[in-house]
């Protein structure tokens, strides 16, 4: 049996949400989701407030949570070298996401900078999270495409991904499908590009599209046909990034995640029936019908 790496993503299911959630109710739902046995957790993001006001909280909640996180893993997102160094500073935090884009225009959408511009102003700081024994993730995002005509590449995706790997020496490159353009052909083909660029990192998926399709779409299957066992998912297929285009894609459904990885006979820490009870929190804290 193969053993599939679960991050669960209640940041990313929260961020683009229309109501900013009152502090309390985010703890208490996130909480919930402590029992699960997901791997990862990716709970916070440390950026502007005024970038995104759902996460300007995201201290407060890592210090509740800090006290009872148990064996869970928390991951938090940053996107610039101050926010990295308040996620290394944070006892309670594991991992530190950064988003790197293959696209020009969304890494300046998404944070103000240039690829280049990011390779060299964030280096420092990753460099700091390594020494503090820090996990760090790099998300290349729109890796199967972007909606502002830009070229896009498997040429493009191994230049950029190659050169994240060699600067920040990342435990994981989450390829990340930020619009939901992937088809099963370029996943097969984005994986096999980036596994060439990864060095040493673990390759991941992070995949957007509309829940209804997780199971039906056949990204699963060339994912895993292609090696990929380390998933991101959210607890009824919500979210997407709010600096991509006009909406939110979604996510890849946790409950699919499920299902998918139970038919592939794969092993993983998740505990269905915590699941499901995660499952009702969510629908519940997403005011879900």
């Amino acid at each position: 049996m193969e053993r599939l790496i679960w991050v669960e993503c209640p940041r990313d299911a929260m961020q683009g949400y229309p109501t900013v959630f009152a502090t309390q109710d985010k703890i208490t739902y996130l909480k919930r989701l402590l029992a699960v046995g997901f791997d990862y957790l990716d709970v916070a993001s440390l950026v502007s407030p005024k970038a995104i006001p759902q996460m300007a909280d995201s201290v407060e909640v890592l210090d509740a949570l800090a006290p009872v996180k148990g064996a869970n893993k928390f991951l938090v997102i940053a996107a610039n070298a101050q926010g990295i160094d308040r996620a290394v500073a944070h006892s309670a935090v594991d991992v530190v996401g950064v988003p790197f884009s293959i696209s020009e225009q969304f890494q300046r959408r998404n944070t103000n900078r240039s690829q280049l511009q990011v390779l060299d102003e964030w280096t420092p700081a990753i460099e700091r999270a390594h020494s503090a024994d820090k996990e760090v993730v790099v998300y290349l995002s729109m890796a199967f495409g972007n909606p502002y005509g830009e070229p896009n590449t498997l040429d493009l995706v191994a230049e950029w991904a190659q050169k994240a790997a060699i600067r920040w020496q990342p435990s994981v490159l989450s390829i990340s499908d930020t619009v939901g353009s992937a088809t099963p052909q370029s996943i097969r083909d984005v994986v096999a590009t980036v596994r060439t660029a990864a060095g040493a990192s673990i390759l991941g998926l992070h995949l957007h599209m509309p829940a209804a399709e997780a199971l039906t779409n056949g990204l699963l299957e060339a994912a895993w046909e292609s090696g990929i066992r380390r998933f991101d998912s959210a607890l009824l297929g919500l979210g997407g990034c709010p600096f991509a285009q006009n909406h939110l894609v979604g996510n890849l459904p946790s409950e699919a995640l499920l299902t998918f990885a139970a038919a592939r006979g794969a092993t993983f820490g998740v505990k269905p029936l915590a699941l499901e009870s995660a499952h009702n929190a969510a629908r519940a804290f997403f005011n879900y019908i």
